[in-house]
């Protein structure tokens, strides 16, 4: 649409009086978006109008849209209320910046980050408090585990049926397609392999790679910045949280994947409830991980096998589709849906509109 740019001077009865003062307006036309800035003398009864076109103006006002969009969303994990940020964060970078710190608008409570990450964990800052995980909660959060994520361990997972990272990508959007443009939480991210993936398609407004693991949060943040000119960096976040207490305003989230991970969960019907309450009307929950039926049905005492497995280790063996089923639908998700591959299986459920 051809603009065109008037410089000069004429009475202030054509503008409201919220232009008393200096103002910053953000113009959006078809194909392009402009920012024309109004301002008027004190003692002046006329206002003199300028329009910006460089051509930097777009990028400054995706960032603020982005900043906005992620406060939003965050909420403190005691209360669940809203979050105000005390220092500016700035994307990925910004997010992680030693110093970062925001506090929940209601109990006060204050949350910093650190140089790879916001720190969101109910007991973060703690001094001389410290809470044990389960076994398979602790071995991720080792670092050599963390090192060795995407050199060799997951790679391992093709035996059990998962397709690969890209093709595990391509099934995901399939199920992600009504929440194309909204934001996504990549829960138990791990070294963030899907949370590059979903940055780098520039599919969602804001990636959130979250993950309760310090040293895989930062083997995420050492791989983001091993990419040179990675694409969209400015909208990924890097979040350290327990999924069983999410961070994240009830009703605001419109995707979350969490791939391999649902079997690692302690307690997966806390984390899917989680799930279902930070996640809006439609939007969609897409996981993956490991169902031992077929052949591993015949085993003698597999169920008193898994209680022995969950009791000591932490993890979780789901032993038919219909356990997951019910596992969603318990926790107030829709249409629960899967597509197999032997013990692989890739599931979505979706929140009621």
């Amino acid at each position: 649409m051809p603009m065109t740019v008037v410089s000069g001077r004429f009475s202030s009865a054509f503008l409201p009086n919220c232009f008393s003062v200096s103002r910053l307006v953000t113009v959006k036309y078809a194909a392009q978006r402009r920012v024309v800035l109004v301002s008027r003398s004190a003692q002046a009864s006329s206002v003199s109008v300028s329009v910006e076109t460089n051509s930097n103006v777009d990028s400054v006002i995706e960032k603020e849209e982005k900043n906005r969009g992620e406060k939003k969303i965050l909420a403190c994990p005691i209360c669940y209320n809203s979050l105000a940020w005390i220092s500016q964060p700035n994307g990925l970078i910004g997010s992680a910046a030693s110093g970062t710190q925001v506090q929940c608008n209601t109990c006060k409570r204050s949350y910093l980050g650190n140089e790879t990450h916001l720190d969101l964990a109910v007991a973060s800052g703690s001094k001389r408090y410290s809470e044990p995980m389960p076994l398979s909660t602790e071995l991720f959060r080792t670092p050599l585990v963390s090192f060795l994520y995407e050199r060799g361990w997951r790679q391992n997972f093709i035996w059990g049926g998962f397709p690969g990272p890209d093709k595990e990508f391509e099934m995901a959007k399939d199920y992600l397609k009504p929440v194309l443009g909204g934001n996504i939480i990549d829960a138990s991210c791990g070294s963030g392999m899907f949370s590059r993936l979903f940055a780098r398609s520039d599919l969602f407004s804001l990636v959130i790679a979250l993950d309760y693991s310090e040293n895989m949060l930062r083997q995420c943040y050492e791989l983001l910045n091993q990419e040179q000119n990675f694409p969209n960096k400015e909208k990924l976040v890097l979040v350290r949280a327990d999924i069983a207490r999410l961070p994240f305003l009830s009703g605001s989230v419109d995707a979350v994947h969490a791939g391999a991970a649902l079997h690692c969960w302690p307690s997966p019907s806390s984390a899917v409830a989680e799930i279902s309450r930070v996640l809006r009307p439609g939007g969609v929950f897409v996981a993956t991980t490991f169902i031992y039926d077929g052949p591993f049905s015949f085993i003698p005492f597999l169920k008193n096998l898994r209680q022995e497995l969950m009791r000591y280790s932490g993890s979780h063996m789901f032993l038919n589709e219909r356990e997951l089923g019910d596992l969603c639908k318990a926790c107030g998700l829709v249409g629960f849906t899967r597509v197999r591959n032997g013990p692989f299986i890739m599931l979505s459920a979706t929140k009621p509109s």
